[in-house]
């Protein structure tokens, strides 16, 4: 099976050591990428580590498509114990930092410890360099990446850096790269915050060799280049006004279905402001949104559809160009659009402020701070709404996207049972929903598909493919590029989301953990369907001896 190559690169930033170690038998397994981190971090985490502690460790992976010149394939992983959350969860960003990832000759990196100093990590395919940098506490996201491009001559692609609201250990601070890519969703930025990492850099040209299949690799390259697809203008925002209109655009801190300015914060809107083309390395279907208001000269790159509903209908607030404004807020600072935003709506629903855009934007910048009621808010809804008399919008501390469980009740179903929490991207179950492929209401009956789901997109995360590769990338190319069939792609998924739920199990979580704050039919039957069809006790553990250890390969 087609699989990532190169060792793993253990960094630890406490002791200020480095070094590479042969995963050959796991790449082989796991392929890359989201499963590789995973079966590492299920090893080599302590189930009662402290998210803020040294002993948690992140990891940043590829898997073997990095090494393609395929579009959808400008992706990376990044894996660890979350501070929201409490369990353990993996995002992916685009951009560009894959080729240089792998160009340092490795397949997956891993950081520990805790320096003392405000640390930046420069990692090349000659070894790794480490530089204390206290001139860059508190310095904004670009701000690191020219003090990269001035000291190093490396540019924002090679870097992952955090804001100020990772060293202030903002629970859902993100990890940036190519300064507006956000490993969003988790707080991992705040675990980079608490082992003092302000950033690293990735640079070489010793890529090992992986043989990629073509076909299919130009055939899916050629129709990402040459299909008149709405996302190519307006990216993740093209649907809003239909969802508006016949689902559901949550709106004023979910108090309501739609949002009566969604035209403003929408698809259109979106394209008439884009000023240019985006896209991520070697990715023909160019989907990003660089964008600029010509009245005002304001540029950001973004926002995507959950910013226009975090920041935008939630909040009550319909002027693209705040939205715009608060978008770009959250790259600078390091945090994750989906969390701040609906924090922040939690508290403009305490106060009776939505529509205050002004006021939004002033909270962002006290929370990534830890000003003022900025605290409170930066520990997030679950820890915060007590305080604040509103309602918990959150499912395993993690704050809910746009996609409405309530009226796509397998992807509440989905929300509930998900081990990162109420993250849409963890089956996107909402697709078969949004078609018509199975009904919209019950949750009954679908726990089969909901596996399946999950199973693919835990392998999407492993291969490493993008999310608009679907359409594109279908069943027979993945058979041909990994050269095995479709079932045992889906068995690493699956693999991969077992070993979540163990870890998570570890730490205390059960069947208490996989609640929803609403009501949907026979959703308690519809979980114990789920467990069925995945094989776990009636309490939502995993059983005994399921989980076989991997640690002793990499020891």
């Amino acid at each position: 099976m087609l699989h990532a190559r190169g060792p793993l690169l253990t960094v630890d930033v406490g002791e200020r050591t480095a070094s590479r170690i042969d995963v050959d038998d796991v790449l082989e397994r796991f392929v890359g990428g989201r499963a590789v981190a995973t079966a590492l971090a299920h090893d080599r985490i302590p189930f009662d580590a402290d998210p803020f502690g040294p002993e948690n460790r992140v990891y940043l992976s590829t898997g073997p498509l990095q090494q393609s010149q395929m579009s959808f394939t400008g992706r990376m992983n990044m894996t660890g114990l979350s501070p929201l959350t409490d369990g353990l969860v993996s995002t992916n960003a685009g951009g560009f930092l894959s080729r240089e990832f792998v160009g340092a000759g490795i397949s997956t990196f891993e950081l520990v410890g805790k320096s003392d100093e405000p640390l930046l990590v420069h990692v090349t395919d000659d070894g790794v360099e480490f530089e204390e940098v206290p001139e860059l506490s508190d310095a904004l996201v670009p701000e690191v990446s020219d003090y990269v491009a001035e000291t190093r001559d490396l540019g924002s692609e090679n870097c992952i850096a955090i804001g100020p609201a990772g060293e202030n250990l903002v629970r859902f601070a993100a990890v940036m790269t190519a300064d507006s890519r956000a490993f969003g969703r988790g707080g991992l930025g705040a675990v980079l915050g608490a082992k003092n990492v302000k950033g690293i850099t990735f640079t070489g040209d010793s890529e090992p060799t992986v043989e990629i299949p073509d076909p299919p690799e130009s055939e899916i390259h050629r129709e990402a280049a040459t299909a008149d697809d709405i996302r190519k203008r307006q990216g993740t925002t093209a649907s809003t006004e239909i969802r508006n209109e016949l689902y559901s655009l949550p709106t004023r801190y979910f108090s309501e279905y739609s949002f009566e300015d969604a035209e403003g914060i929408a698809g259109d809107a979106i394209e008439a402001k884009k000023y240019k083309r985006g896209t991520c390395s070697a990715c023909a279907f160019a989907c990003k949104l660089p964008l600029r208001d010509e009245e005002t000269g304001f540029e950001t790159e973004g926002p995507e559809f959950e910013t226009t509903f975090s920041y935008g209908s939630n909040q009550g607030v319909g002027d693209l160009v705040e939205v715009m404004k608060a978008n770009e807020l959250c790259d600078t600072l390091g945090m994750d659009t989906v969390s701040a935003g609906v924090t922040v709506a939690a508290y403009m629903e305490s106060e009776g402020e939505f529509g205050n855009a002004e006021l939004a934007q002033e909270l962002t910048e006290k929370i990534a701070y830890r000003e003022g009621i900025g605290d409170l808010l930066a520990e997030g809804v679950a820890r915060c709404h007590g305080e604040l008399g509103v309602e918990n919008w959150t499912v395993k501390g993690l704050e809910f996207p746009a996609h409405d469980g309530r009226v796509l009740h397998g992807q509440g179903l989905s929300y509930a049972v998900a081990n990162r929490g109420a993250d849409h991207m963890y089956s996107v179950i909402l697709k078969q929903e949004y078609n018509g492929d199975i009904e919209r209401e019950g949750t009954l009956g679908k726990a089969d598909t909901l596996v399946e789901m999950e199973d693919y997109a835990a392998f999407r995360d492993t291969g490493i493919v993008c999310e608009f590769s679907d359409g594109y990338v279908n069943e027979d190319h993945l058979k041909q590029l990994f050269g095995a069939d479709y079932e045992e792609l889906l068995s690493i998924g699956a693999e991969t989301v077992v070993r979540e739920r163990h870890f998570n199990n570890q730490r205390g979580f059960d069947r208490d953990d996989d609640r929803i704050p609403y009501e949907l039919p026979d959703l308690d039957a519809a979980i114990g369907e789920y467990y069925d069809a995945r094989g776990w006790n009636d309490d939502g553990t995993v059983p005994d001896g399921a989980v076989e250890p991997i640690a002793a390969s990499v020891d």
